[in-house]
């Protein structure tokens, strides 16, 4: 991957010297530095802002659309699912996780739940007993096979029937349907430099990495999915793996 360079285009704005055209360079010359900016940015900068303007507002469309569709069509599976996890575990039916979303805005995921009412107390308890597990959750701040898991837990997990709810984020808009998967404040380390990439998208219900492998790659090539899709993004790339997403859910690939 070639070295991404965020350095900003001088080219864009340029210094007002030229004082001597009236009236347009009084005004120029009048300005504050943000108006000069505007007054001085190639007349094309409007139109591509209008153009990716309208391409926001017809993807948020979509997602919503699709959310509702599918919020409907799903009601069935959605509702045996809230029974099953009161009935095999009385607590909760869902759980919120917060993650990071566009611009750096935390987000109550909605996910089925999956552990044990007292999963997070058992927590220490667990990383203190055992110092591979402990390692494994310092490494990847999840366990491959979590001892608090519930058995219904790891066929939500496998099917990845435990993602459903999420579709209430996209419907509020903390998602969208292609994006990188969110992730919680102690992995952001990771991205690094390419942080802004993950900040400038909503997350999304489905990625690249999610098609790719999932959790059976090494976090280093999530990152680098995220940053090459957010650097293609297209509705091309959106479709294909829109189209990839179920075969790779039927096929359980790269649970987590």
């Amino acid at each position: 991957m070639h070295k991404l360079d965020f350095r900003q285009d001088e080219s864009v704005v340029e210094p007002a010297t030229v004082v001597t055209r009236e009236p347009a360079a009084l005004v120029l010359a009048m300005a504050n530095p943000h108006e000069q900016a505007l007054i001085t940015a190639p007349a094309n900068d409007g139109l591509r802002t209008r153009t990716r303007g309208r391409l926001i507002e017809l993807q948020r469309l979509a997602d919503v659309v699709c959310a509702l569709v599918l919020i409907v069509v799903l009601a069935p599976v959605l509702v045996v699912v809230a029974l099953l996890v009161l009935v095999t575990d009385p607590g909760p039916v869902l759980f919120t996780h917060w993650r990071l979303g566009r611009d750096g805005r935390p987000f109550g995921c909605l996910k089925f739940r999956t552990m044990r009412t007292d999963a997070e107390a058992i927590l220490p308890q667990l990383l203190i007993a055992d110092p591979a597990l402990r390692e494994e959750w310092e490494r990847d701040h999840k366990l491959a096979i979590d001892p608090r898991v519930t058995p219904l837990g790891r066929f939500l997990r496998l099917s990845s029937l435990d993602e459903l709810p999420q579709l209430f984020n996209l419907l509020r808009g903390d998602m969208t349907l292609v994006g990188p998967r969110p992730i919680v404040a102690t992995e952001l380390h990771h991205y690094g430099r390419y942080a802004a990439h993950y900040f400038s998208v909503r997350p999304g219900l489905t990625g690249l990495w999610q098609v790719s492998g999932r959790s059976s790659t090494t976090y280093r090539r999530r990152v680098a999915a995220d940053v090459y899709y957010v650097r293609s993004k297209s509705w091309l790339l959106d479709t294909r793996i829109l189209l990839c997403t179920l075969p790779a859910v039927l096929a359980a690939e790269g649970s987590c």
